[in-house]
């Protein structure tokens, strides 16, 4: 894990509560003081009306839990609309550097526009983070309605890569200038001939991000007693991007935790894991079919970035709604938590999204 820096930041329009403290990383390890500074984002739409219901269970937890012992010192920063009046940008650097300097937030949902406008605050927040893994715990709380007969056969944390894949930003419109120099040295260098007029977008999946994500899928699997973990990809397809996912996820279970890992492919004819996590892969169309006829053989999925987003909101659909599931973006040195659904703009500030 990466430490926290003890010099504060430069925040132009921001300023710490006096009476707060920040939480360091120390040895790998996360130190949470007794009145933790947190930022928030309330978001766009609906998410100030769900982040004035938040803060107060938040708070109650705390008394409940500590008394007068411990105390969150909330912290507002601006992304979205609320920063575009404020700072006159969507993502001003205070926000960012405010996250990063107190290593842990929440935010509200923010607005993405679709096809034109500007690129996702989300994705954005990510990459400047180094937030890599999306984590989405899915289960099912007793008494609400869901469209499955058996809801609660499903219980699995999916483990999302956050900076590569389609959602890379690696696209240049129809026409333009990049998208038609791409397209002639695809055609010139490559052999790779485009439709006239393409839009034009890359897939990067690199070892590096690959293998780290993968890594702290495993380790939340062994320090949770967790069965299994699948390597969700569409290999079969794209052998060299996807393929390589599943590869390289295999090889981080070999090479670093051979004694706590067995590949499903291993396990001989008794099935018998003897304790150890089970490394799975599926294919990432087959995969859907499976969390909803048999979500028991699934516990940890590990997955790219665009199939992990379409997974982790159907297994969600199939609890109730992406209203209850919780979503977590984490790297070594902060962490981002959210709610993962959108802004519901028409419902905003009618208390009826809380």
């Amino acid at each position: 894990m990466a430490q926290s820096d003890d010099k504060p930041p430069v925040l132009h329009k921001l300023r710490l509560p006096e009476d707060g403290e920040i939480a360091r990383w120390e040895n790998g390890k996360l130190h949470v003081p007794a009145r933790p500074v947190i930022p928030f984002i309330p978001g766009d739409g609906v998410g100030p009306d769900i982040w004035a219901a938040a803060a107060e269970v938040f708070d109650a937890a705390v008394r409940k839990a500590y008394g007068a012992e411990r105390e969150c010192k909330w912290l507002e920063v601006y992304a979205g609309g609320t920063a575009q009046e404020l700072y006159g940008e969507l993502l001003p650097r205070d926000t960012v550097e405010a996250i990063r300097y107190c290593s842990v937030a929440i935010k509200g949902p923010l607005t993405t526009p679709v096809s034109g406008g500007y690129r996702s605050l989300n994705v954005s927040l990510r990459q400047q983070l180094d937030l890599y893994a999306c984590v989405r715990p899915v289960r099912h709380i007793p008494g609400v309605p869901t469209p499955m007969q058996q809801p609660d056969m499903l219980d699995v944390v999916v483990f999302r890569e956050n900076t590569e894949d389609v959602y890379a930003g690696l696209e240049w419109e129809s026409g333009s200038d990049e998208a038609n120099k791409l397209a002639d040295f695809l055609a010139t260098e490559l052999g790779a001939t485009l439709r006239e007029n393409s839009a034009v977008g890359l897939k990067p999946v690199s070892e590096f991000a690959s293998k780290r994500l993968v890594r702290k899928a495993i380790k939340y699997a062994i320090d949770h007693q967790r069965l299994s973990v699948t390597l969700v990809h569409k290999g079969n397809i794209m052998k060299f991007t996807e393929g390589a996912f599943r590869d390289w996820g295999y090889e981080v279970a070999a090479d670093e935790f051979a004694d706590a890992t067995v590949a499903e492919r291993d396990l001989g004819e008794t099935g018998s894991s003897a304790g150890k996590v089970v490394i799975k892969d599926r294919i990432a169309d087959s995969m859907f079919q499976q969390v909803l006829l048999r979500p028991a053989e699934y516990d940890v999925l590990a997955t790219t970035n665009l199939n992990g987003d379409y997974l982790s909101d159907a297994c969600a659909a199939q609890v109730g709604g992406l209203g209850l599931a919780p979503g977590a973006n984490i790297g070594d040195a902060a962490a981002l938590f959210e709610a993962t659904h959108g802004t519901a703009p028409k419902y905003a500030g009618q208390d009826k999204v809380n």
